[in-house]
């Protein structure tokens, strides 16, 4: 049976059809419940997305506590050798990978275009529900994937650094306001993040996504810090970043 060796980060549905009984992978789903009962990769746990996240206002995108995260990686079965593949039908996958850097575990791969890509090549579904595995784990947990406020705000201004900004351009410009205040931070680039999606081929990532960075200025030679609200669309652009190998 192949192994996982070899692979970049992001895979194609044959990829994962061929290494589903790897005794390493810990499949996970950050779909939806209801989509997950419907049916989901077989052998996938599924992870509410609401669990990656604080959910505490007044920013409830924070990440959790460290006891909520020991807990939640315990149930899949967390440990060192694990090689986790995640998929999802939005940008949860993503904040998902940014969580497993937090932990410090680099073995990961990401589904591209997730459910839907497995289903349109034809790839069965599976209704079965994998039982958790275990109680809490020890985890520790890395400062570096994580800008907080304080950090960014000391490093407004930087040449190197360049600010993602994932959200919809009427929240960029302030016309619409989901948050407590309307706009953008100072210097902050806007992509909007399914405009970073391949509509035709089940929201793949876009094969030309490495030029329309560089022509927006998001380049890999500096500190890329990407944001939106709750960090749910802008953990698919964190993905982005590092699928294309950048290195900060």
């Amino acid at each position: 049976m192949p192994d996982f060796s070899g692979l970049p980060l992001v895979i194609e549905p044959g990829d994962l059809r061929a290494r589903l009984d790897a005794r390493e992978l810990i499949l996970v789903d950050l779909t939806s419940s209801a989509r997950y009962a419907q049916g989901h990769i077989p052998g996938a746990r599924f992870v509410d997305p609401k669990r990656t996240q604080l959910g505490q206002p007044p920013a409830p995108g924070l990440m959790p506590p460290q006891a909520a995260l020991e807990a939640l990686f315990g149930e899949l079965g967390h440990n060192p050798d694990a090689v986790y593949v995640v998929y999802d039908g939005g940008g949860w996958a993503g904040r998902f990978i940014w969580l497993l850097d937090v932990i410090g575990h680099r073995r990961y791969h990401y589904l591209d275009g997730g459910l839907l890509a497995w289903q349109a090549e034809g790839l069965p579904l599976s209704g079965e529900v994998p039982a958790a595995v275990g109680g809490p784990v020890g985890l520790t947990l890395h400062e570096g994937p994580t800008a907080t406020r304080e950090y960014l705000q000391s490093r407004l201004g930087a040449a190197d650094l360049a600010i993602w900004d994932a959200r919809g351009p009427l929240e960029y410009s302030g016309e619409k306001v989901l948050a407590a205040k309307g706009g953008h931070i100072p210097g902050a680039i806007n992509f909007e993040w399914t405009a970073g999606m391949d509509q035709a081929r089940q929201l793949r990532i876009r094969s030309d996504m490495a030029q329309i960075l560089e022509q927006l200025g998001i380049t890999p030679d500096k500190e890329v810090i990407t944001h939106c609200q709750t960090h749910h669309r802008s953990g698919f652009t964190y993905l982005v970043a590092k699928a294309l190998g950048y290195p900060r």
